[in-house]
C-alpha cells in the first residue's frame, strides 16, 4: 500500500470514528464547539497522547469520553475524583491475602487506572497528593507500589474533564500534571440549533449510542503511522521557535509574554505541536507538515503550559490571548526568514 493510499485509510478511519461519536455528541467544528472537541480528543487518540476537556458542568463532557470509549474495542475505566479520593483508590495498593492452606501473603490488587481509556471525571476536584498518583502512569505507562513496577496495557489513554477553576471546590492542577497533557481544549456553550438538537436527542424514548468500529491493535498501529509522516526542518524550527517564544526573556519571547508569563511551555509543548499537526495534515490528505498544522494544534498545544503571573490575573489576560499574540509574532519572524 502506498503512502497516499495509507493517507487516505488512516483519514477514513479517522472520520469512521468521529461519525460514531457525533450521533451522541451534538456540535460545530468552530472553535470551543464540541465537534472541535470531538476531533481534538480524536487527535490524542491517534498520536498517543492525554486530553484535557474544561467547562462548565452540563456541557457533555463527561458524554464525549464515554461515547468515545463506546466506539472502541478498549477497557474503560472512570475514576470520579473528590477531595477525599486517595492516591491508593487510584493505582490500587498491596493487600494481605491467605490461601486454602492458611499462608498469607501480599497480593497486589490493581486499581481503575489498569484501563486502556481511564476518564478522570472532575479531575481538579482532587487534591495535589492525589493528583501525583497520576504523574507516573501518564508519562512512562507504568504503576510503582512497594518497589515493583507494573506496566499498564497499551494503547493508554487518560480523557479528564474540569471544572474552569473560578468555580467552587477547585484545585489547580500542579504544573507537572497539566504538562502531561497533549491538549487542552475549552469546551463553551452551545449555540441556539445545537442546543435544540441536544433536546430532541435527549429527551426522547431513543437515546442515540455509537457502535465499536475500532480496536487496540489498529489505534497503535496508526499512532506509529501518525509519526511517520514528514516535517521539514523549517516547519520544527517554527514549532520550536513557538515554544520559546513562550518562555519570559527569551530573545523570541513577545511583550505579552514578558509582562504577563511567569512560565512558559516545556519541550513537551514542541511535541504536542508536532504530533497533532501531523494527525491534521494526515486529515488533510497530505504526508508533511506544514506551518499551518502547527498553528491549527497551537492553542490546545499551549494555552495550558503558559502559566501566568498575578499581573495578568489583575489586568484580565488570558493564556489564550498570550498565544494567539505569539503566533502572530512568530509568523511574522518567520515570513522575515
Amino acid at each position: 500500500m502506498s503512502v497516499e493510499e495509507q493517507a487516505a485509510a488512516f483519514r477514513n478511519e479517522f472520520d469512521r470514528v468521529r461519525a460514531e461519536i457525533a450521533k451522541v455528541i451534538v456540535g460545530g467544528g468552530d472553535e470551543g464547539g464540541a465537534g472541535a472537541a470531538i476531533d481534538s480528543v480524536l487527535t490524542c487518540i491517534f498520536s498517543g497522547g492525554h486530553c484535557l476537556l474544561e467547562g462548565v458542568p452540563g456541557l457533555g463532557k463527561t458524554m464525549l469520553v464515554r461515547t468515545l470509549s463506546d466506539a472502541m474495542d478498549l477497557s474503560f475505566s472512570r475514576i470520579q475524583f473528590t477531595p477525599d479520593l486517595m492516591p491508593a483508590d487510584i493505582i490500587g495498593t498491596n493487600m494481605i491475602a491467605e490461601d486454602e492452606s492458611g499462608r498469607r501473603d501480599m497480593v497486589f490488587r490493581p486499581g481503575p487506572i489498569f484501563a486502556h481509556i481511564i476518564l478522570a471525571d472532575e479531575i481538579n476536584r482532587a487534591t495535589p497528593k492525589t493528583q501525583s498518583a497520576l504523574l507516573e502512569a501518564m508519562q512512562e505507562h507504568t504503576v510503582s507500589i512497594a518497589r515493583t513496577t507494573h506496566r499498564l496495557e497499551e494503547p493508554f489513554f487518560v480523557l479528564a474533564t474540569q471544572n474552569p477553576i473560578e468555580m467552587d471546590g477547585t484545585y489547580p492542577l500542579p504544573e507537572a500534571q497539566l504538562d502531561r497533557f497533549l491538549l487542552k481544549v475549552i469546551i463553551e456553550y452551545p449555540k441556539h440549533a445545537e442546543l435544540a438538537q441536544i433536546l430532541e436527542r435527549t429527551t426522547t424514548r431513543e437515546m442515540p449510542k455509537g457502535e465499536k468500529v475500532m480496536d487496540g491493535v489498529s489505534i497503535r498501529k496508526w499512532q506509529g503511522f501518525v509519526r511517520d509522516v514528514a516535517a521539514v526542518p523549517q516547519v520544527t524550527d517554527y514549532a520550536v521557535r513557538l515554544v520559546l517564544s513562550t518562555q519570559p526573556g527569551n530573545p523570541f519571547a513577545t511583550e505579552l509574554v514578558n509582562r504577563y508569563v511567569r512560565y512558559g511551555s516545556s519541550p513537551r509543548g514542541a511535541q504536542a505541536l508536532l504530533l497533532a499537526g501531523k494527525v491534521n495534515a494526515l486529515r488533510e490528505g497530505r504526508f508533511n507538515l506544514s506551518f499551518s498544522d502547527i498553528e491549527k494544534a497551537a492553542l490546545p498545544a499551549l494555552r495550558h503550559r503558559v502559566l501566568l503571573n498575578f499581573e495578568a490575573e489583575a489586568d484580565g489576560v488570558s493564556s489564550d490571548q498570550v498565544v494567539r499574540d505569539l503566533i502572530q509574532s512568530v509568523k511574522k519572524t518567520e515570513k522575515a526568514g
